[in-house]
């Protein structure tokens, strides 16, 4: 892992430099008449380094190295939207070299200071090669603002701190990168020093939300220039800028959902919605050369959004609160003022986000990167609801955004969802009875919130196994995307009629089956999604001109209502763990996947009272999913044989495939010592706990533990499968039970379980009770080792997993002579010594000797093993 890091270290910095090398030969050679690479290719060629550079940031970002990730994702954004500039003029779109100044200065203007807030936290944190490249191109963009303000300035400037870019950063990265290549034989002078490998930041924390908050720092700098005279008004040229806040608005959105923040996801979708529609309406001037008009439903709705989330937002600090409170002030401007991001009330608000923008970034990303931290007042909600038994917060553990059907690292996106069709709802409301659609502002509402959102919420959703949810969110995401650009965005045209009602009644049966499926879901969801199909009703009847007046805007105020109470109930029941707003049970409860927890206990794996309870079940006969070192498994007591025999049942087990017996410690199997050889029995002691299995020959020692004629399903004729498994609450219950039977936890030849979910969505009413402990910590097999023929020294593997071989074979070693030692006299000792240099010579890189027969790996049919432990992943 830490070699991998720093190889995407390696790749951010050299791409810093290449870009720098770039920018400075063209500043260097250009003249004001004639510049030395076309704006075109300059264009094309940023944009491969931004990139680049994007990518090496989420890399960064992924290790918790805030400063490193937030630097190489600033200097992406910045020359994205330089390079997207460059190619408008090249391209004529901005024809001249006042329009090429105007342009660039309020996007320079932004990332100035977002460098120099980087800069400043890095000499704070005492990152001194960071610090130097942030200063050097925070510098660069200053001087270059000089040199679009006043020709005469010169380029050179510019040039210069590009060049000490390109230097420092060539041999920072090129050391890094030879460390790599030489696994750290090599390290140049100044690469490296000791706190680099260590994370800046807890696991916990959501590193790119500085990110976020650049990007609005970006938008901010753009529409309040205008208001300051920097530029004379909002035009095309600064829709690259707009839109570039947007795209990484969105990605640090789904970055958040995989830091398990919902509440900072949610709010950067809608700030992304912002950047988007901003762009739009600039775009919409240049193409139209009309200004287009806000329309005052939709934003006075989004300004409710955001004072609820900053209401939420409080259990974070009231830093958080206070700042998004600034756009609760920008949406109620906007609804104000008719033409609003031209005029000065919704400018003069953009100028005060830019001031608290960047504050924030500084307190931040300072107290990411930093052990020490600014106060925030973080803990001051959860103080103050301490005191109270009504509301109780949401602790953050694993279990708050659990996957239902598949391990996922992200976090619940309803809140998102809900908000966007709310958005979308009460944008199209307004009327569009005159005048040029583009000119009124639905088009970006109903296609980025209804659509884009809606598509990266069915994909978070899908990710956490959420079904329904996910494939409602995609048709509907499709439905806005459609019908926004077809009715809202011009393109609807003269084309009522049959042909386009075929579209949109594919759309209606498809939303019938999830309106069906919503049935066994909650009420909540079932009224949700029939009431968008009283929505998509209304869209047909516009396509064949038979809409009654009002229909449509009395349907998607009731959908915008229903979605405002998901989107009021999914925010708060993901902050507090009582009281809960209510969903409603399903209308249709069947006894499969949705009704498992009525039907069997499902209890939480760290309390001890479940662990007794869920053996007080298998003492009883009972069969029940259990969590390991590995998977979830299906396990019955020995000592009850008919529960062994239904698990295997239940299981469909092939006969191919048999079970395997588990024990808490090797101290189970003392009463039959006597039956197993030394060498095995010291094998297991030092292998043991551990996500080893040991496939042993088969002795008459397994009647001890009471298996009678269900013995036949555990191992085969010749041999069993035996394991000390490495985790707690797997010791807990087999110390409580005795000696279990283990099966992996699903129907052979389906994939392994890896939640607690899915125990009974595959195995149905089957189980009598499951221990939940959320995702699997790993999803790697046990490893597999043949001990059938110890006794010749030889061990052979039937799987490599999570335990190296490398370390089976140096455990195997040093109890083969620790016991050769012991057995033997100490006059001998050069002999044995002899003899294990002869062992090593003839073992081979698997453990086996050459010169043994060709069935000395196992008296066992391998095929069976090997079957077998292809299905059960929990061995």
């Amino acid at each position: 892992m830490a070699e991998s890091e720093s190889l995407h270290l390696c790749i951010g910095v050299l791409g810093i430099s290449g870009g720098s090398l770039l920018l400075l030969v063209n500043n260097y050679a250009s003249s004001p008449d004639e510049p030395l690479i076309t704006n075109t290719a300059l264009g094309v060629l940023l944009l491969i380094f931004a990139a680049l550079l994007a990518y090496s940031g989420v890399r960064r970002n992924q290790s918790h190295n805030v400063l490193y990730g937030s630097l190489c994702l600033t200097v992406s954004a910045l020359w994205c939207g330089s390079g997207l500039v460059h190619i408008l003029a090249g391209e004529n779109i901005i024809n001249s070299s006042r329009g090429l100044r105007d342009a660039m200065v309020p996007g320079l203007a932004a990332f100035t200071l977002a460098l120099l807030a980087i800069c400043i936290v890095a000499i704070l944190c005492h990152e001194v090669v960071l610090s130097f490249i942030a200063l050097s191109i925070c510098l660069a963009c200053a001087h270059q603002i000089a040199g679009l303000a006043d020709s005469a300035f010169g380029q050179a400037a510019t040039a210069v701190c590009y060049l000490m870019v390109c230097f420092v950063g060539a041999y920072f990265g090129s050391g890094r990168l030879l460390s790599y290549i030489t696994q750290r034989k090599i390290q140049l002078p100044g690469t490296f020093n000791k706190d680099s490998a260590k994370p800046m930041q807890s696991q916990e924390a959501n590193d790119v939300v500085t990110v976020g908050v650049i990007m609005n720092l970006l938008s901010a700098s753009v529409l309040a220039c205008p208001l300051l005279g920097v530029v004379p008004k909002l035009f095309s040229g600064h829709v690259p800028w707009l839109w570039t806040a947007g795209v990484f608005q969105l990605g640090v959105c789904v970055k958040s959902y995989r830091s398990m923040d919902t509440l900072a996801a949610t709010f950067y979708g809608f700030t992304s919605i912002l950047r988007f529609t901003e762009g739009y309406t600039a775009l919409v001037v240049h193409f139209t050369n009309q200004v287009p008009y806000s329309p005052v439903p939709f934003p006075v709705v989004f300004s409710v959004l955001f004072f609820i989330l900053a209401l939420f937002n409080l259990q974070g600090g009231f830093v958080n609160t206070i700042y998004q409170l600034f756009f609760v002030a920008y949406c109620i401007a906007i609804a104000s003022e008719p033409q609003s991001f031209f005029q000065r009330g919704t400018q003069g608000i953009q100028a005060a986000i830019f001031v608290a923008s960047a504050f924030v970034l500084i307190i931040t990303l300072y107290n990411m990167a930093s052990s020490n931290k600014i106060p925030t007042g973080a803990g001051f909600l959860k103080n103050l609801l301490a005191r109270s038994n009504r509301f109780v917060l949401q602790t953050n553990g694993k279990e708050l955004h659990a996957p239902y059907l598949g391990y996922s690292k992200y976090a619940d996106a309803e809140v998102l969802g809900h908000g966007c069709s709310v958005l979308a709802a009460f944008s199209i409301t307004a009327s569009l009875s005159s005048g040029n659609p583009l000119a009124i502002l639905i088009l970006p509402w109903a296609v980025v919130s209804g659509g884009v959102l809606h598509l990266i919420c069915g994909s978070v959703a899908f990710s956490r196994g959420k079904t329904l949810e996910s494939t409602s969110f995609v048709l509907y995401g499709i439905m806005w995307t459609v019908w926004g650009l077809t009715r809202f965005g011009g393109l609807y045209g003269d084309v009522r009629g049959l042909h386009l009602a075929v579209g949109i009644i594919s759309f209606m049966l498809f939303n019938v089956l999830v309106t069906a499926g919503a049935l066994f879901l909650n009420k909540a969801w079932f009224i949700y999604t029939f009431t968008f199909q009283l929505i998509l009703i209304s869209f047909l009847l516009d396509a064949v001109g038979a809409l009654p007046y009002g229909y449509d805007i009395g349907v998607t105020i009731i959908l915008g209502l229903v979605s405002f109470y998901m989107f009021l109930a999914s925010i708060f029941n993901c902050t507090f763990k009582s009281p809960q707003m209510p969903f409603g049970d399903p209308f249709i409860k069947l006894s499969g996947f949705g009704g498992g927890k009525d039907s069997c206990p499902h209890l939480p794996a760290r309390n001890s009272s479940s662990v007794q309870q869920i053996a007080e079940i298998m003492k009883n006969g009972g069969i029940c999913g259990m969590p390991t070192d590995t998977v979830y498994v299906l396990v019955a007591a020995c000592n009850r044989p008919q529960a062994v025999e239904k698990a295997y049942r239940v299981k469909k087990q092939a006969k191919e495939r048999p079970m395997s017996l588990w024990i808490s410690s090797i101290k189970q199997l003392e009463p039959v010592r006597d039956q197993i050889s030394p060498l095995l029995w010291e094998f297991m002691e030092a292998a043991w706990p551990s996500s080893i299995s040991l496939v042993i020959a088969r002795a008459p020692w397994m009647e001890f533990f009471g298996l009678g004629d269900s013995s036949k399903y555990i191992g085969t004729p010749q041999s069993i499968a035996i394991r000390n498994p490495d985790c707690t609450v797997a010791t807990h219950l087999i110390n409580a039970v005795g000696p279990i039977a283990v099966t992996s936890a699903n129907p052979t030849g389906e994939a392994d379980t890896t939640h607690h979910n899915q125990v009974y969505a595959k195995l149905g009413d089957k189980v009598d009770g499951v221990l939940c402990d959320g995702p699997s910590p790993e999803n790697i097999a046990s490893t597999v080792v043949d001990c059938t023929k110890i006794e010749s020294g030889q061990i052979g593997f039937f799987r490599v997993g999570l335990i190296p071989k490398s370390k089976v074979l140096q455990i195997f070693e040093e109890i083969q002579k620790k016991h050769m030692h012991g057995q033997m006299n100490a006059a001998f000792e050069t002999d044995v010594a002899v003899s294990q240099t002869n062992l090593s010579e003839t073992r081979t890189d698997s453990g086996i000797g050459q010169n043994a027969p060709a069935d000395s790996q196992s008296s066992l049919d391998l095929s069976q093993h090997e079957h077998q432990e292809e299905e059960d992943e929990s061995l």
